[in-house]
């Protein structure tokens, strides 16, 4: 499998039998540490790619496959998402902290919940798809929604290769099939082309290891729930 590449719009889903209603909204999650330009490229062409109507950071409270240590505080991460995500069809969101849940299966499922009228589409890279199966119930993450995977330099292979796909590809379906994001439309993958993007937040971390102390977190808001967060976080660390 050295040699595989994923196909433009080369989609894997189930039976779609769910009403076509709401808006399409994508869900990109990360910790965002800090955001950068590479984030807004890839959401802004799985907007296009996808026809979502927006795309929704899911910026998280703590990344349990990341060490703790060298993750900035969550309000300078979501401001930092926030001014990256500007003048763009992007919502930089704390949500999961307000849900207060830790794993992604969870978080799915809540947002689901809280916003019944919309569509949703998970979005990830390969290198996530890569180590997939090693989510939490990452079969009932499949059921959840659609899944959107972009292209990463370096993960197509060991994607291509990987038991999440072994188990997804009884879904296959022929190359351009676009995600609905409806009700019961998954298990459903979509694989995309994407040109690499260089940019990381290691990188931008080891060349300005103080940016969090920079971000203005004064007055910040969560895009998609409206709550102050300052106040929320005071309100959580009291109870």
């Amino acid at each position: 499998m050295a040699g595989a590449r994923f196909g433009a719009g080369e989609a894997l889903r189930g039976p779609l039998t769910g009403p076509l209603t709401g808006p399409l909204t994508g869900l990109f999650g990360g910790s965002f540490n800090p955001a950068h330009g590479g984030h807004r490229r890839v959401s802004l062409f799985a907007h296009h790619a996808l026809g979502l109507d927006e795309v929704w950071w899911l910026v998280s409270p703590g990344n349990v496959l990341k060490p703790a240590k060298s993750m900035a505080p969550l309000e300078a991460r979501l401001a930092s998402a926030q001014a990256m995500s500007r003048n763009a069809p992007i919502r930089a969101t704390a949500i999961e902290r307000e849900l207060g849940t830790r794993f992604t299966v969870d978080s799915l499922r809540a947002i689901k919940r809280r916003y019944p009228k919309r569509r949703f589409v998970w979005i990830m890279g390969a290198d996530n798809l890569a180590q997939f199966h090693k989510w939490k119930h990452w079969r009932q993450i499949a059921r959840e929604m659609p899944i959107a995977v972009i292209a990463r330099p370096g993960y197509d292979a060991a994607a291509v290769a990987s038991p999440a796909m072994a188990w997804l590809r009884r879904w296959r379906q022929r190359p351009g099939q676009l995600v609905s994001g409806a009700r019961r439309s998954a298990p459903a993958l979509t694989l995309l082309r994407f040109d690499p993007d260089a940019r990381s937040a290691s990188a931008i971390r080891a060349t300005n290891p103080d940016w969090a102390a920079r971000c203005d977190t004064a007055g910040l808001r969560d895009a998609v729930t409206h709550r102050s967060i300052a106040k929320h976080m005071i309100s959580q660390a009291e109870s």
